[in-house]
């Protein structure tokens, strides 16, 4: 395997992890609408887009860079939750993967002296702060919440992008 073999495999593998984490926090969005919960559900439906998203940037640059692409089979995504609690739990240590995993990729393209590869990833490591930050203040909420749902649906809805200020 050749060094750019082994970034262009890696950089595959992550697109499919982007698009196993759009599956993802699509069933978690329906479970949410299950629950009666429409703005938790639109929450994860708008984060389901943006994992659409980042693997679709995957792809693009795999294209761009003239790279072979393969689409990996993805795992079917979680679809019982015992709790919100537990959603956003899950919601959280998947994200905290993704950024391990971004981590490893940087380190890879380093290893690899790709530096195109390691400034495409760059943007990566910034959106997964925030992604981070955005879950655990979720969770935070969600617990302080405790059975009032309807409180975490409220402050869902006031973070919504676009929603004026309370």
């Amino acid at each position: 395997m050749t060094p750019d073999d082994a970034v262009q495999g890696a950089l595959c593998t992550h697109m499919g992890r982007e698009f196993a984490a759009h599956f993802q926090y699509l069933a978690m969005s329906a479970w949410l609408e299950d629950e009666g919960l429409p703005e938790l559900a639109g929450f994860f439906a708008r984060q389901a887009a943006e994992e659409h998203m980042h693997g679709m940037k995957f792809f693009r640059y795999l294209v761009d860079t003239g790279r072979a692409m393969h689409l990996p089979a993805l795992d079917a995504p979680a679809s019982g939750f015992a709790s919100v609690e537990s959603l956003v739990a899950a919601a959280l240590a998947q994200e905290q993967q993704v950024t391990q995993w971004i981590g490893e990729l940087v380190h890879l393209a380093r290893e690899h002296r790709d530096l195109a590869t390691e400034a495409f990833l760059q943007w990566f490591v910034t959106e997964q702060v925030e992604e981070v930050a955005t879950m655990h203040e979720l969770l935070q909420v969600v617990r302080h919440a405790g059975p009032s749902l309807l409180l975490v649906e409220d402050y869902v809805a006031r973070r919504r992008p676009g929603t004026p200020a309370a």
